[in-house]
């Protein structure tokens, strides 16, 4: 089975958990509307190219693990949709949970992939018991406080905001946790050690994100544009215009790379990263880079 079968597999396997008889079937609906169809799996594909990297030998634990991660990614985005923050009408090319579903079912559907994400990892337990520990950590310390996707959220909610704290929360934070998840799963026993390639791409593809918001179409990227102007909010085109966001994310991108530890598929993994560092520019601004 190929990476994307195995990721769509697993995530498919984890949301017929809430289609199960008896359970409400409109908070089950917006769940898979929140899941699927799938955006680029971008994070739970690191989870198992760092797995892949260390050798991939409790698959089961680390399809577990690239599952949470996309489940945790897409409720973030189901909160990030709602009216509160982004109060965006669409999302990977449909409408957002809260415009199909309504305003409290999006809050629970929300809720409840962050729990699922938890549960399909305590379902894997039995093939590895000994790793699940430093996964769940990795995950747990990717969402939550104090350096989690949930604090990086809430810096839009402060006065003063460190553009790279923001960012690396926001966004690095969860790429963090999937290289280390990655890496837990497959039992290397340095997994700490990937944590500096996962928070440097994710900090690239928030400058990314910034210059797709900044000069992309919603018809291209599936969302709404210029939500980062409109709301003032902290962004690397703000902080360095367009050529300077373009030279950071090419210096992230490559320090990205740099940061790949020592592993059996480290050749690999580092041309991986390269084709994907090369996607991230903005076709608009592809000549710039």
């Amino acid at each position: 089975m190929d990476v994307a079968a195995r990721i769509e597999a697993s995530l498919a396997d984890a949301v017929l958990l809430a289609e199960a008889t008896g359970a409400p079937p409109r908070l089950a609906a917006a769940m898979r509307h929140a899941v699927f169809p799938k955006g680029a799996r971008i994070r739970p594909r690191l989870t198992l190219a760092v797995a892949a990297a260390c050798g991939d030998d409790r698959p089961a634990l680390a399809s577990a693990a690239a599952a949470a991660i996309e489940l945790l990614h897409c409720a973030s985005l189901v909160h990030d949709d709602m009216p509160c923050f982004d109060d965006a009408e669409t999302r990977r090319g449909k409408p957002s949970v809260h415009r199909a579903y309504g305003v409290p079912l999006a809050v629970l559907a929300g809720d409840a992939l962050i729990i699922l994400a938890f549960q399909i990892l305590s379902r894997a337990t039995p093939c590895a018991p000994e790793r699940l520990g430093p996964v769940l950590a990795a995950v747990g310390d990717g969402v939550g406080v104090p350096f989690g996707i949930v604090a990086g959220q809430a810096w839009e909610c402060e006065e003063q905001v460190d553009l790279s704290e923001y960012q690396r929360q926001k966004t690095g934070a969860l790429f963090a946790a999937a290289a280390v998840a990655g890496a837990a799963a497959a039992g290397n026993a340095e997994a700490e050690a990937w944590r500096l390639l996962g928070d440097r791409l994710g900090e690239a593809y928030q400058v990314a994100d910034d210059l797709r918001d900044a000069v992309e179409s919603e018809a291209t990227i599936g969302k709404p544009v210029g939500r980062d102007a409109a709301l003032g909010r902290p962004s690397a085109v703000a902080a360095f215009g367009l050529g300077g966001a373009v030279a950071r994310l090419r210096d992230l991108s490559e320090s990205a790379v740099a940061a790949i530890p020592p592993c059996p598929g480290q050749a690999m993994l580092r041309s991986l990263m390269l084709q994907e560092a090369g996607r991230l520019v903005p076709r608009s601004l592809a000549t710039a880079a």
